[in-house]
């Protein structure tokens, strides 16, 4: 049997992850593979390219700040208390075209997302709440796993 998980700030394993904090609340290991949690620190201008997913749903809440989701090519700008879901096959991407940073928790179910984020990731100690600097290698390492993961990045030109 798993045990319950309980993580008070600042617990929980944190990543960098091209220029957003990632704090793991809950990962499948300890759902049995059901859901992975976490929360998403993200800085003026910060966010993922567009992208779809094969395996998973994915659903953010904004809990502070703002947050510009593209969906199928529409804008949505959320704000606080807002929630979205994205259902497989939903290209998707969100980006935090504000001033101010961003805060969110992300899911995804059936877990397994999480361990490409703890992969290509830079270990932050835990409470950091500011990225590592991203480098054209944190980039190249997360275009090489994302396929690995069943993700498909859409970089304009490719």
């Amino acid at each position: 049997m798993i045990p319950p998980t309980i993580n008070t700030p600042p617990q929980g394993r944190t990543v960098s992850v091209v220029g957003d904090v990632y704090r793991f609340l809950v990962t499948g290991e300890e759902t049995n593979g059901k859901y992975a949690t976490w929360e998403a620190l993200v800085p003026p201008g910060g966010g993922p390219p567009p992208h779809v997913h094969s395996r998973e749903e994915e659903s953010f809440y904004v809990l502070e700040g703002e947050i510009t989701f593209t969906i199928n090519g529409e804008r949505v700008v959320a704000t606080a208390g807002t929630f979205a879901n994205m259902p497989v096959g939903t290209p998707h991407n969100f980006k935090n075209e504000s001033h101010r940073p961003a805060k969110m928790l992300i899911s995804v179910a059936p877990a397994g997302l999480e361990q490409m984020f703890l992969e290509v990731g830079v270990p932050l100690a835990e409470g950091t709440t500011t990225a590592a600097p991203t480098t054209k290698n944190d980039i190249e390492r997360l275009l090489a796993a994302a396929p690995n993961y069943g993700v498909e990045i859409q970089l304009p030109g490719h």
